[in-house]
């Protein structure tokens, strides 16, 4: 099966030696929206593709690690799902967090990518090697990001950018065989 997804050369040249992703949840794994219920309770949409994205990059060798400044019974049963195994909840300062990953995983800034879509993900962005923002994140960010997604969060813009770091690894077309 040949893969059809195409990336610009000098963007997947940028996005080489990935081996840790960082993503932010809220803007990114979702739309973004905060949904309460009447016993004031939050609720959670995520999408599917962007959840196998997530278990295709850790098939492949990379990591992926959620950082994110809220914290939800449905946010932790979702990456729990999903076999996360690196996940921090109600983090304001983001950057520590994944310089607590990167020293576990014996990585660093170097071998590491990240999206996100407004100003508490700007640190992190700034450090990595690689740097991704939704199509409706927040102009600053977009400012920052190698690439920007076609996609907005929560609706398949974490899915691309998986599938971008799977091409740029050389793992995406073996990946794909896998389903044929």
């Amino acid at each position: 099966m040949t893969p059809s997804l195409r990336f610009a050369p000098e963007v997947l040249l940028s996005a080489q030696g990935v081996r840790v992703a960082f993503f932010d949840v809220d803007g990114v794994l979702t739309d973004g929206g905060l949904y309460l219920s009447a016993e004031g309770e939050s609720q959670k949409r995520f999408n599917i593709l962007d959840g196998l994205g997530l278990k295709l990059l850790a098939r492949a060798g990379i990591e992926p690690v959620v950082i994110t400044g809220r914290d939800s019974a449905p946010l932790r049963a979702r990456l729990a799902a999903l076999g996360i195994a690196h996940a921090y909840f109600g983090v304001e300062d983001k950057a520590p967090a994944a310089e607590r990953t990167l020293a576990a995983l014996g990585l660093d800034w170097s071998q590491a990518a990240a999206i996100g879509d407004d100003w508490p993900d700007l640190p992190v962005l700034r450090r990595c090697a690689f740097a991704a923002a939704p199509a409706n994140a927040h102009a600053e960010v977009k400012a920052q990001a190698a690439y920007v997604t076609q996609a907005a969060g929560g609706h398949g813009a974490a899915r691309e950018f998986c599938d971008l770091l799977l091409v740029a690894s050389g793992r995406y077309a073996a990946l794909l065989e896998g389903y044929r």
